[in-house]
């Protein structure tokens, strides 16, 4: 079944998270990041930080905390086993760091297909914020096959 078009400009309800230190540490050594500014807070204050820097991919971790994440793709019978991630972009605006509460709020920016409707693209972008203040932007593509368009 298409995906309706008129699903550009739609919203998800907006979420909060907090950036928690351990968590910073944790994915800082996990991507190998050596750079002490994302682990010890004395370095990252010598560096001229207020406290532990977020890595800048952490944000996309940070949006898988919504505790409702599925429930765009299920509200559009979208099955998950049909999805593929196409794509990811991050726009930055400002640091956030360890401590930060961040509020997410994804918007659908586009919707098309291609190869006759077997694949099928929704573009959308979470705007990440703190205190009403922007600091990045997200932009993800999602591809949803179409196993009988293909055929």
């Amino acid at each position: 079944m298409p995906i309706d078009p008129a699903l550009i400009g739609s919203r998800t309800p907006a979420f909060s998270t907090g950036a928690e230190r351990g968590r910073l540490r944790f994915f800082a050594r996990t991507i190998g990041q050596t750079d002490t500014v994302y682990t010890d807070l004395e370095s990252a204050k010598a560096a001229g930080h207020r406290d532990l820097p977020v890595p800048p991919t952490f944000l996309f971790c940070m949006e898988m905390d919504n505790p409702d994440r599925g429930r765009f793709l299920d509200d559009l019978g979208i099955d998950v086993r049909t999805i593929l991630h196409g794509g990811q972009e991050f726009t930055y605006h400002a640091q956030a760091y360890a401590g930060d509460t961040l509020t997410f709020v994804t918007e659908v920016k586009d919707v098309y297909a291609k190869k006759g409707g077997a694949l099928e693209f929704i573009v959308r972008d979470t705007h990440v914020t703190r205190d009403g203040e922007p600091i990045a932007t997200l932009t993800g593509t999602l591809v949803v096959r179409d196993p009988k368009a293909a055929k």
